[in-house]
């Protein structure tokens, strides 16, 4: 728990003090608002403090996020702070956390997810196109590996370069200069921001599947405060929750990471999981993607009602969640990361990551 852990209202009543952490972007803040407006109605003698920071990843904006080679570009800073007992919990894009965390510290929730897909953004003179109708050579604006190397194979004749920033910066720089045709964003960022109308078309998964965790909000904290962990716990999303551990496990089997073109898509449907995993080569000219699903139905009673209170999955702890679920999405994305492998997957990664380094 954080050092001050009350504080007193005008009728002299004390109130514990929880501290959550967060990026100073106005995404961030938006998404770190709705958690703690959940944790608010859950929690009405809790008082809440936000404290807004800035990241490597926020002020480094001059180079890809690929190439910049450090894995926790956008939670090292907040992890610092949960670590000095700065705060209590941590909200982050699900995304932007690592397969596996450093020691001490755990995913207490997984919120329900936003829309996965990615969104294309179209330059105000393009509007009425899609990217099958936008001129040859069309510039469309992405900092993700992933998202470049499948459009690049689905549309042989559009260009894609780097463009870094937070939303508001991305549209600035799309809106009033003619440097990109298009840009490509999270369909989740844009809709959380109240920026739907800007969505120009929702690229389903044929044409660019999402990145692992993509569109939901994730909850980090200290392994050991099992009071706060219990506290954010009534926040997980079951099918959420069971996606991403099968994501993460898939992601964390193949080492990959932002420097690599992975991809995935998931659902859930009549206690099914389905995923869809691939990997690319940069120039999305290679590729391996493959389909697997389990079951994730609950067995008798007594199995119903086991779940592990202190095991983390792939920096996962679902409390309340039934660990045979947890443990069948696991398995599930490793071996579906095996079953890439086998195919020649850890060639096209490494060579990936070996060209990305040389750009």
């Amino acid at each position: 728990m954080s050092e001050e852990t009350s504080s007193q209202d005008g009728n002299g009543k004390v109130s514990r003090v929880i501290r959550i952490g967060t990026r100073k972007s106005q995404l961030a803040r938006i998404q770190t608002d709705s958690v703690a407006d959940k944790l608010k109605e859950l929690y009405p003698d809790f008082h809440l403090e936000i404290v807004a920071m800035s990241t490597t990843g926020d002020m480094i904006l001059d180079r890809a996020l690929s190439k910049i080679g450090e894995k926790s570009l956008f939670t090292k800073e907040l992890e610092n702070a949960l670590e000095r007992n700065e705060v209590d919990l941590v909200v982050h894009s699900l995304k932007d956390l690592p397969t596996s965390l450093p020691a001490g510290f755990t995913i207490g929730a997984v919120l329900k997810r936003e829309n996965p897909h990615d969104a294309v953004v179209l330059h105000p003179s393009k509007t009425g196109k899609t990217l099958d109708t936008l001129p040859e050579k069309s510039v469309i604006g992405t900092s993700s590996l992933r998202r470049a190397a499948q459009l690049k194979k689905r549309f042989p004749h559009l260009e894609f370069k780097d463009i870094r920033g937070n939303l508001n910066t991305r549209l600035k720089k799309l809106d009033e200069k003619d440097d990109f045709a298009a840009i490509i964003l999270a369909a989740a960022g844009l809709k959380r921001m109240g920026w739907e109308n800007r969505i120009s078309m929702i690229l389903e998964p044929e044409d660019c599947m999402y990145a692992v965790g993509q569109g939901a909000l994730a909850v980090e904290v200290r392994a050991r405060d099992a009071d706060i962990l219990e506290m954010v716990s009534v926040l997980h999303d079951p099918d959420t929750v069971l996606r991403c551990i099968a994501e993460r496990a898939f992601l964390k089997q193949l080492e990959g990471g932002c420097s690599v073109p992975v991809a995935v898509h998931t659902k859930v449907k009549e206690s099914q999981l389905y995923m869809t995993g691939a990997v690319y080569s940069l120039d999305g000219s290679q590729s391996i993607k493959e389909t697997m699903q389990t079951s994730i139905a609950p067995g008798d009673e007594q199995s119903l009602e086991r779940v592990d209170e202190q095991v983390q999955r792939v920096g996962v702890t679902a409390m309340k969640v039934p660990a045979e679920a947890q443990d069948a999405a696991e398995r599930l994305g490793i071996k579906l990361a095996d079953l890439l492998l086998s195919k020649g997957a850890k060639e096209i990664l490494t060579v990936a990551r070996q060209l990305n380094d040389a750009r």
